[in-house]
């Protein structure tokens, strides 16, 4: 008998720590029990054929708002090309109306409601001909609305560890939970509807982390809601992290900021550049978002936060914004993107309000004046304060801040531009305008054919500058990599032969003549054009664990 776990992730990179969870607690029925991961990038008819082709007495799908539209289409074709086999679905996407995902397809078999690692073992036994019933099995829906009682919530430290090997996870994200549940309370979340939190103990937690350390994964990512909610928790695993760095695998923690104190910043300012990445959720710095959403944030303390770990140049740092949350116009929403900005993360995560099933905020939609699309992820299109044709406005800016800010390739460059415009913000609502004027936002250029549209835009506005941001936009290029050709932005090289063999060059470095210091940090300094040009050396074998710039030697 096969029994087929299936996984549809959003993309190759990412894996399904739920079905991994599922088959290690069901490890008394390991040789029954197949993965299968699989993309929403990938054609439906691929999935269903290797579905067909596996032939599994059993499939269970982890399902998600990320991936439940292919899911709901698969379900159609699944029942009529292998009708002997039973259906299960599980997650989030199905957990909280489970009757009704059955009436709309009544040929499932059943639906397991919440963490199912108990249930799926019972149904394993079931399936393996124990004398077990399906109506005995708690956690589960079946037809005919039947609901069997609610489970309890397992102990974390009876979840086994649930990766065993990580050849499977060759250039992809491994992920990983050392808690369940949050403290916190925020509208559009689903994870503090159980407000407890379980922590799996520190030793089994220590001795788990050895496992990624000593096979020198490239990244875990921490699933924890709020990780250092536990404040002797969190800096546990990171002194730990620290004392045991690898020199190699990267830890993503995503944290509330305003909570860390003294003695965990300290050690953040000293762990190996790139051992830890931060996500930090801010959401909204308008103080009558934050308190319908139930954040209680001290904003004034997270700014403080992030600027100390940001100084100690260690941690990367992803910062959160949502579009579309209660009491946030169009103006809020631009000083909430201009005081998150202020802080330099190395990334702006700008989301747009997901309206999930069970959340508190679903209940509150009308209230709100909340539409959102009726499919997966179910985004928001338009509340009270925002209309849709201002969020199709914010969409733009999010693309721009994507291909521009987050890229990192264009550091230099935006540090000048930002001086062109009244805010930040309107530096990305002004590039995504033109990109939409000339085409570009269909046409999808490719990354070099970005540094030419970024000079076209900076010269359609500022000119006068024209020079520095060719130069700049040569700095940004040569710090990424060395280009086979050479850009029609650069300078012409044939006045500075004699000086660059003078200089020398190998396959590790080039050198570079600059007639503004486009390595200073301050528009001042970057404007004063030199009568000379200086040389600079690009060291590519020697690049900052952060930003992945090569290093610079000024000759």
């Amino acid at each position: 008998m096969k029994v087929l776990l299936a996984a549809v992730n959003a993309k190759y990179i990412h894996s399904n720590p739920a079905v991994y969870s599922l088959r290690a607690y069901a490890a008394g029925y390991a040789s029954c029990v197949e993965i299968a991961e699989y993309t929403i990038n990938q054609s439906a008819g691929a999935i269903l054929a290797d579905l067909y082709e596996r032939r599994p007495r059993m499939i269970a799908f982890s399902c998600y708002i990320w991936n439940w539209r292919m899911i709901r289409g698969l379900l159609w074709d699944l029942q009529q090309i292998l009708p002997d086999t039973d259906i299960w679905l599980g997650g989030p996407e199905v957990s909280y109306d489970a009757p009704a995902v059955l009436k709309t397809y009544p040929w499932l078999t059943g639906i397991m409601v919440g963490e199912g690692e108990e249930t799926f073992r019972e149904l394993m036994g079931y399936y393996c001909g124990e004398d077990i019933r399906l109506t005995e099995v708690s956690g589960i829906c079946l037809p005919g609305i039947v609901m069997t009682p609610a489970r309890e919530l397992p102990d974390m430290d009876r979840l086994p560890f649930p990766y065993d090997d990580t050849a499977v996870f060759q250039n992809r994200i491994i992920y990983y939970e050392s808690s369940r549940g949050c403290p916190y309370r925020c509208s559009y979340c689903l994870s503090g509807i159980e407000k407890a939190v379980r922590l799996r103990s520190l030793p089994l937690v220590k001795r788990e982390l050895d496992f990624f350390l000593e096979r020198r994964v490239a990244q875990v990512k921490f699933v924890d809601r709020t990780f250092n909610c536990r404040r002797s928790h969190a800096l546990a695993v990171w002194r730990y992290l620290a004392e045991h760095d690898n020199g190699v695998t990267n830890f993503h923690f995503e944290i509330a900021a305003e909570l860390l104190q003294a003695e965990e910043i300290a050690l953040l300012q000293c762990v190996r550049p790139g051992l830890i990445q931060l996500e930090i959720g801010v959401q909204s710095t308008n103080p009558d978002t934050l308190r319908a959403i139930h954040r209680h944030t001290d904003l004034i303390r997270l700014r403080e936060a992030v600027g100390q770990i940001r100084a100690g140049g260690r941690v990367h740092m992803h910062l959160d914004l949502i579009a579309g949350l209660p009491y946030e116009d169009y103006d809020s929403f631009v000083r909430s993107f201009d005081d998150v900005y202020a802080m330099h993360p190395h990334q702006l995560q700008l989301g747009f309000l997901k309206v999930l099933k069970g959340s508190p905020l679903y209940e509150k939609t009308r209230e709100y004046g909340i539409a959102y699309s009726s499919e997966p992820p179910y985004e928001v299109l338009y509340t009270r304060w925002l209309s849709y044709a201002e969020l199709r406005r914010l969409k733009l800016v999010e693309e721009m801040v994507e291909l521009y800010y987050n890229s990192g390739q264009f550091r230099h460059t935006l540090t000048a531009l930002e001086h062109a415009f009244a805010s930040p913000f309107r530096l990305y609502e002004k590039l995504g305008a033109f990109y939409e004027e000339r085409g570009y936002v269909t046409n999808h250029p490719a990354r070099s054919r970005r540094y030419d549209i970024l000079l076209e835009f900076a010269c359609s506005g500022d000119g006068e500058h024209a020079a520095l941001y060719r130069e700049l936009l040569t700095f940004d290029l040569y710090l990424r990599e060395k280009c086979k050709s050479r850009p029609a932005f650069a300078c012409d090289l044939t006045a500075y032969r004699a000086a660059l063999r003078t200089y020398g060059e190998d396959r590790a470095d080039h050198v570079e003549p600059f007639f503004y210091p486009v390595w200073a940090g301050s528009l001042e300094e970057m404007e004063v054009r030199r009568e000379r040009p200086a040389f600079v050396r690009f060291h590519y074998a020697e690049r900052d664990p952060l930003n992945h710039d090569a290093e610079i030697t000024v000759l």
